[in-house]
């Protein structure tokens, strides 16, 4: 799993929680994730939509794609189609996908690499794998998550950023055993460089057979936990969690989550795990496929843009996400 790595005993270290003092969250549900095609007909793992929304919110889906091995010829990506309300989030922990709109956005993002698309008020775009990897095959594995956008935010012009994996900011736990990546919002003070319309937080870590995880949140935000690979505890009664299953947090100010000590072999380095939350929006949703509105006439209007050709026409606003060394460009905010 080549998402970006590093000595964890060289970065900066989250804070030690008092046990007895600090409220630690408990687990409310665990989901076991569905399987689906989609696109050209790849497979993905997918926890939610699926629960109560209001679980999840402001989050609208979760795809886990792969880790799957490709022969030659068999990659498949999803072709030109539309989206509008809400962000898309790519995140590639092993092989590549190319990405392309009709705003100017695109690239190739690769190992531990994010594109960050924000459809608004609406964009094409399409999601490919590189010509190389339908040529000769390889391992695959990613995931895509929705983040909503509140009814004040969904008509604004679309945006696109091209987070590196260079970009996220690195952490460690306060004994080094597990190494968390923030790829959006914020961890003790420490931001990650995805900008969202959205309060959230992203994160990937991995924790080491054995180690726990304890972690600062905030009361206002939910919490989930997703598994990539391997097994573990979640929450303050050490429900167990194993790949492929999310489980959703109550109220609290902390999470803990513990790597079993015995790990499969895929998972020999640790224990891989999404950690994501966010504010909740609590405004109504109405979604029809790439559409997410708050009204059933604001989908058909969607509908209508869209087979009159009225997406993704505004001009291209390429998004500088924080951290990143260019210059910024127009339209960024901090």
């Amino acid at each position: 799993m080549p998402a970006v790595t590093a000595n964890t005993l060289t970065l900066p270290r989250l804070p030690e929680l008092p046990r007895a003092e600090t409220d630690w969250r408990g687990v409310k549900r665990v989901v076991q994730a569905q399987r689906f095609l989609e696109g050209e007909g790849f497979a993905v793992r997918r926890p939610f939509p699926g629960i109560d929304l209001s679980l999840a919110d402001p989050f609208l889906l979760l795809d886990h794609m792969g880790a799957v091995e490709y022969a030659p010829g068999e990659a498949k990506g999803a072709p030109w189609h539309p989206h509008r309300g809400f962000e898309t989030v790519t995140y590639m922990i092993d092989g590549a996908m190319e990405h392309t709109d009709s705003i100017g956005g695109g690239g190739v993002i690769t190992d531990g690499g994010t594109q960050w698309m924000t459809a608004a008020s609406g964009i094409l775009h399409n999601e490919l794998p590189p010509q190389e990897i339908v040529t000769k095959g390889g391992l695959f594995h990613g995931v895509q998550l929705w983040v909503n956008l509140p009814k004040a935010m969904k008509m604004t012009a679309p945006r696109y950023q091209d987070i590196g994996g260079r970009d996220v900011t690195l952490l460690s736990s306060v004994d080094g055993g597990a190494l968390v990546r923030v790829i959006a919002g914020e961890l003790d003070g420490h931001a990650g460089p995805g900008v969202t319309w959205t309060p959230i937080t992203y994160l990937h870590a991995t924790v080491s057979p054995g180690a726990q995880l304890d972690l600062p949140w905030p009361r206002d935000f939910n919490a989930m936990v997703y598994v990539l690979s391997g097994r573990g505890t979640i929450g303050a009664e050490a429900r167990p969690l194993d790949e492929g299953q999310l489980g959703v947090f109550s109220a609290g100010s902390a999470l803990t989550l513990r790597a079993a000590d015995s790990q499969p072999q895929a998972s020999a380095t640790g224990w891989e795990v999404l950690v994501l939350g966010g504010r909740p929006i609590n405004e109504p949703v109405a979604r029809y496929g790439p559409f997410v509105m708050n009204t059933r006439a604001e989908i058909i209007q969607a509908m209508e843009d869209y087979q009159a050709g009225r997406l993704g026409t505004i001009p291209a606003e390429r998004m500088a996400h924080r951290g990143e060394t260019d210059e910024k460009l127009p339209g960024g905010t901090e």
